[in-house]
């Protein structure tokens, strides 16, 4: 199968010799992703609901960009580097 890399300019550039997401044959593979704004490439400087939405943003972004859709993703992977928990039980998973 054939490897084409995707590039939009709607998430942020790729940092260092990355692609924004690799399309084999129907799949999508979206690189990482961190709270950057697509034009400016600073990090969103706001709470952690911010810079989560941000971050779907861009992959949405970039999964669009490669024809793929962010319904029928299979897998997101998440990691945090903060100290403080973020998650609010109150709120519930779903």
């Amino acid at each position: 199968m054939v490897k084409q890399a995707i590039h939009t300019a709607n998430a942020p550039e790729a940092i260092g010799a990355y692609s924004q997401a690799i399309k084999v044959g129907q799949t999508v593979f979206i690189s990482g992703q961190i709270p950057l704004e697509p034009g400016t490439m600073n990090i969103v400087d706001e709470d952690i609901r911010a810079q989560t939405h941000r971050v779907f943003n861009n992959l949405a972004a970039v999964a669009r960009e490669g024809r793929g859709e962010s319904r029928r993703c299979r897998q997101v992977d998440g990691v945090s580097h903060r100290s403080k928990p973020f998650c609010r039980g109150e709120r519930g998973h779903g």
